[in-house]
């Protein structure tokens, strides 16, 4: 695939989007600033935490996904405006914003499921996200913070998914846990199954994200061993690996499927009812965002090893392609101006 990178300048005196108008290319514009709804707030982007997502969404091949789009989900930002609320929020706050837009009132919603809304949309993904300097979302999914940093804010959101996990695994002090896959899912699920008691070993193949996961005080696997697990999660994407995961569960244990694949996975069905496994999938959460924040300011989750790369909103056109490709890249974190 060619792919489209030329240098851009930012204006300052202008609304700045970065868009991907197609797989593999990035433009540059200008936009008038955003005029919210009635329950609305308009905030300052700061920070833009890069994901996987956005790295299928450059190469063509993320699902649920249409041309063009303005990319980035985790986010922190300052408030520019906002509606009179009863949560304190106030102009000039800085908050984690949650990205999920769900209706409240298909099934899952009315069955306390809002995270698997069946018209869920996702900022960044069915609709424009942070990769620009304003923008306009519900105030109730902003989640303020006094003490947590712009970079803290912004990771909130990869957290969740790791704090949704471990939760859907219903993992109990003392289990024994395996989790397949360093990649910053991966290291989110290492985190919340150490913070719920879990004995926790990690199984990843990339040397540099051993080195990075060692820090944790985990057992670390460079190819997998005879021990087997009450709960396994693979965080991984990757069907082959989902696959073989099955065999990594003990009798009675827990499969849970946190990475997403766009194709099918096989199931080993007489080892599956041989174990009596139980297969869980996982995906986002829209109820985590107040205890992670919570949980980082008391030092129960460290974010501080989590950025190794970072890159400012001009830039993103010409270093981007390149960052899938840094194998030291855990979290690259997108910049714009203003705050810390």
């Amino acid at each position: 695939m060619m792919l489209a990178a030329r240098k851009i300048w930012i204006r300052t005196d202008a609304m700045q989007q970065i868009i991907l108008e197609q797989p593999g290319s990035f433009i540059q514009r200008e936009a008038p600033p955003p005029a919210p709804g009635a329950s609305e707030a308009v905030v300052r982007i700061r920070r833009v935490g890069v994901c996987g997502t956005d790295y299928h969404a450059f190469q063509g091949n993320q699902p649920f996904f249409n041309y063009p789009r303005i990319l980035g989900h985790e986010l922190s930002a300052e408030v520019a405006s906002l509606p009179a609320n009863p949560r304190g929020i106030k102009p000039g706050d800085r908050v984690a914003v949650e990205p999920y837009l769900n209706c409240g009132e298909c099934h899952a919603c009315r069955n306390g499921k809002s995270n698997c809304c069946e018209r869920l949309r996702v900022l960044g993904v069915h609709m424009d996200g942070g990769m620009q300097t304003l923008i306009a979302v519900p105030l109730e999914r902003l989640h303020k913070s006094k003490i947590l940093s712009l970079d803290q804010l912004a990771l909130v959101e990869p957290l969740s998914i790791g704090a949704h996990a471990v939760t859907r695994s219903g993992l109990r002090e003392g289990e024994d846990v395996l989790v397949v896959g360093a990649g910053p899912i991966g290291l989110a699920v290492t985190q919340f199954a150490l913070a719920a008691g879990g004995r926790v070993r990690v199984l990843e193949i990339n040397p540099a994200r051993r080195e990075f996961v060692a820090r944790f005080k985990v057992e670390i696997l460079q190819r997998p061993d005879e021990r087997l697990a009450e709960i396994v999660f693979d965080a991984t994407g990757n069907a082959t690996s989902m696959e073989q995961s099955l065999s990594r569960v003990a009798h009675g244990g827990r499969l849970v499927f946190v990475g997403l694949v766009q194709k099918s996975v096989g199931i080993d069905d007489p080892l599956f009812h041989r174990r009596e496994i139980t297969l869980l999938a996982t995906r986002n959460s829209v109820d985590d965002f107040p205890r992670i924040i919570r949980m980082i300011e008391q030092g129960q989750i460290d974010t501080a090893p989590w950025i190794t790369h970072r890159l400012s909103l001009a830039e993103v056109p010409i270093r981007f392609p390149e960052l899938p490709r840094e194998t030291k890249c855990i979290k690259a974190m997108v910049e714009l101006p203003g705050g810390d």
